[in-house]
C-alpha cells in the first residue's frame, strides 16, 4: 500500500511476534501468527474481520504493548467526517487571537498553535524514538462510504495535505490494523490494499487456553466447563452470541464468587452470571430448564474430559 518510507518492522522475526503474543496472553493460532508477521514485514495495513468480541481490537492492543509502540485508536461511527478523522483547527482560540490583538499582523493563525491533531494525522506525524505507532481503525464498517474513501486516500502513501501548512508525511508508516464486524460489506479498494485475516469464535480448546491464562485463579476444570457452555450457547439463535470477551468475563466473575462445587460449577452459578456471557434480556430468557440442562451437560463432558 506504501511505497514511500520503509516499514520499521523489516527485521521483525516469528518469534518476536509470538512473543508479543506471549507476554499479552494472547492466543494466537499460525495463521495469524503468519499473516501478523507479513503486515508488520510489508508495512501492509492489516484487515481483521470477525464477530464482536473475538479478539479484534485486542489484537491491535497487543502489538502496541508487546513492541514498545503507542495504540492510536480511530473509534469509527455513522457520519465520521475528515474533521474528526485527521485535524480540525482550534476555532476557539484562534477568535480570542484575533479579538485580543495578541497575533502579529504577519503571523497566521493557522499554524501549529491552533492545530488539533486527530487520530490519522497524529499516527503520521507520530515520532516517537523507537518503533512508529500503531493505528487501529476500529469498526470499519460502522463508518460510511465516504470516510472508506477518505482511509484509503490518507493511507495509500500516508501522507495528508493541510492546505495551511503543506503536506504532513510519515517518515515511519505506521502499523495498520483495521477491523470490522461486518455489518456492511467494505470496499473491494480497501481490501486490495491489505493483508486479510479473518478471526473466528475460538475453538472449545482455545477458548479453555485463553481462559486459563487470562484468569489464573480460575480452576482448569471449571475453565473447560465455561467453555463449553458458552460452545453450546453460540449453537442457539441468539442475539448477540457470546465472544471470546463475554467468556472472560464470565470466568472472572466466577473465579470471583467461587462458584463451583468440588471443581464444577452449579446450576445456580449458570443461572446468576448469565448477564456475564449474555448481554441481550431475550438472550438470557432463551435459557430455559431445558437449555440450562444441555449447558450442565456440556459442562459434565468437559469436565470428563471428553470436550464440549
Amino acid at each position: 500500500m506504501n511505497d514511500g518510507p520503509t516499514t520499521a518492522f523489516a527485521d521483525v522475526t516469528e518469534t518476536d511476534v509470538r512473543d508479543a503474543f506471549e507476554a499479552a496472553d494472547y492466543v494466537a493460532e499460525d495463521d495469524i501468527v503468519t499473516t501478523v508477521l507479513l503486515a508488520l514485514r510489508l508495512g501492509k495495513p492489516l484487515l481483521v474481520e470477525g464477530e464482536p468480541g473475538a479478539g479484534k481490537t485486542e489484537l491491535a492492543k497487543v502489538l502496541a504493548s508487546g513492541f514498545g509502540s503507542e495504540l492510536i485508536r480511530l473509534q469509527c461511527y455513522e457520519g465520521l467526517t475528515a474533521e474528526h478523522a485527521l485535524y480540525e483547527w482550534n476555532y476557539t482560540k484562534q477568535l480570542l487571537a484575533v479579538q485580543s490583538g495578541e497575533e502579529a499582523p504577519d503571523r497566521s493563525v493557522f499554524d501549529e498553535e491552533y492545530l488539533l491533531e486527530r487520530p490519522l494525522l497524529r499516527a503520521l506525524r507520530s515520532d516517537g524514538d523507537e518503533r512508529p505507532p500503531v493505528l487501529l481503525v476500529d469498526e470499519i464498517d460502522r463508518a460510511d462510504d465516504e470516510f472508506e474513501a477518505l482511509l484509503l486516500e490518507t493511507l495509500s502513501d500516508f501522507q495528508v495535505s493541510v492546505p495551511e501548512l503543506g503536506t504532513v508525511r510519515a517518515e515511519r508508516p505506521p502499523v495498520v490494523v483495521v477491523t470490522s464486524n461486518r455489518t456492511r460489506p467494505l470496499s473491494d479498494a480497501l481490501k486490495r490494499r491489505c493483508l486479510y485475516l479473518h478471526v473466528a469464535p475460538p475453538s472449545f480448546e482455545k477458548e479453555t487456553a485463553i481462559l486459563r491464562r487470562k484468569v489464573p485463579d480460575l480452576d482448569g476444570v471449571v475453565a473447560a466447563e465455561l467453555s463449553a457452555m458458552a460452545a453450546r450457547l453460540r449453537e442457539e439463535p441468539l442475539r448477540k452470541p457470546p465472544g471470546a470477551a463475554e467468556t472472560i468475563d464470565w470466568a472472572r466473575a466466577v473465579a470471583s464468587l467461587d462458584g463451583s462445587e468440588n471443581g464444577t460449577l452449579t446450576a445456580a452459578t449458570i443461572r446468576n452470571t448469565l448477564g456475564c456471557v449474555l448481554k441481550e434480556v431475550e438472550d438470557v430468557e432463551r435459557v430455559d430448564e431445558a437449555l440450562l440442562e444441555d449447558l450442565l451437560e456440556a459442562a459434565d463432558r468437559a469436565a470428563a474430559g471428553e470436550g464440549p
